[in-house]
């Protein structure tokens, strides 16, 4: 009788500086499959952003002791999300996971449940962190920012859902086929419309260390999220360079009306200056607007920058 082979999972974790929790990540990764998932192998493919720190020492110890561990390290620090991305195009396994943080903010214990609905037929299973082990400033504006997304992109994009999730090989195949040079993986696994479900967990506090996500770099990938998913903010600013020409054409008739009362009541000069500012400074936001449209519209097709190159790969 032929022994049926175990279906592989792939891990990613991409990292940056993170000497003193990648080997903890590894170890609570293996523990979970090997206690939770026995009838499943996993690789764990982890993406290092040029590290100062000892990160790429342990990551190479870690792959000399375990093959199903491999590294990419990059030329240059590419931030978290293209550096997923370059994991994912080196996947291998029938499931996928984008994201299991190093810093295990996202605890791997959740993913045998994920498991278990991905095989009762849904392809992407998601993380939803129902609560959030931070000050309530951030997490009131996590929630309007991922709900103004939902809004705003027309797709369902779970609220509060991120990069971890668990996804068939195949959506993530499609969506690697679009080849963004900066993605916003949660909104492209969402339009796929792919049957969808979630798992709810505490989204925890840092194991060690600090974030290396600053204020910077939370607007940048706010922003990205907003850009990758929807054409509005352009169409607002067509609406509201519309509404200022058609305030400018009021104004220079309520002038106009005040002067042919009483010329001697406005200032010379004043209300053409009023008038003309705000008309022109509507038709340049409208033309903006419409240069917008279509700059989006090539921009979500070839927006690309320099890539970095592969310093070294382990066990790949």
């Amino acid at each position: 009788m032929v022994k049926e082979a175990k279906k592989l999972i792939s891990v990613v974790t991409p990292c940056f500086n993170e000497e003193g929790n990648v080997r903890i990540c590894y170890e609570e990764v293996k523990s979970v499959f090997e206690n939770n998932l026995p009838n499943y192998e996993f690789e764990h493919i982890f993406v290092d952003n040029d590290s100062t720190d000892q990160t790429v020492d342990i990551l190479r110890n870690i792959a000399s002791e375990d093959k199903r561990v491999k590294v990419i390290v990059n030329s240059r620090n590419i931030g978290p999300f293209r550096s997923m991305w370059k994991g994912l195009k080196n996947v291998s396994g029938v499931m996928v996971i984008p994201l299991v943080p190093a810093d295990l903010q996202d605890p791997p214990e959740v993913i045998p449940k994920m498991v278990e609905k991905f095989e009762n037929g849904y392809s992407v299973v998601y993380g939803y962190r129902a609560q959030r082990m931070e000050s309530w400033r951030l997490r009131l504006m996590r929630s309007i920012y991922y709900r103004l997304v939902r809004k705003l992109s027309g797709t369902e994009i779970p609220i509060n859902a991120g990069e971890f999730l668990l996804a068939d090989k195949r959506i993530i195949d499609s969506i690697l086929e679009l080849d963004d040079e900066y993605p916003y993986i949660r909104g492209l696994v969402a339009q796929t419309g792919a049957k969808a479900t979630g798992i709810e967990y505490v989204w925890r506090k840092r194991n060690q260390g600090t974030s290396k996500n600053n204020l910077i770099s939370l607007v940048d990938q706010g922003i990205n999220g907003l850009v990758s998913t929807t054409r509005l903010p352009a169409r607002l600013i067509i609406l509201f360079g519309f509404f200022l020409s058609i305030l400018a054409i009021f104004s220079a008739i309520v002038m106009l009306s005040l002067f042919l009362l009483n010329p001697a009541r406005p200032a010379l000069g004043i209300p053409t200056l009023i008038v003309s500012s705000l008309f022109l400074s509507g038709i340049q936001l409208l033309f903006l607007g419409v240069i917008g449209e279509y700059v989006l519209s090539v921009h979500s097709q070839v927006r690309k920058r320099p890539k970095s190159f592969d310093v070294e790969r382990i066990n790949l």
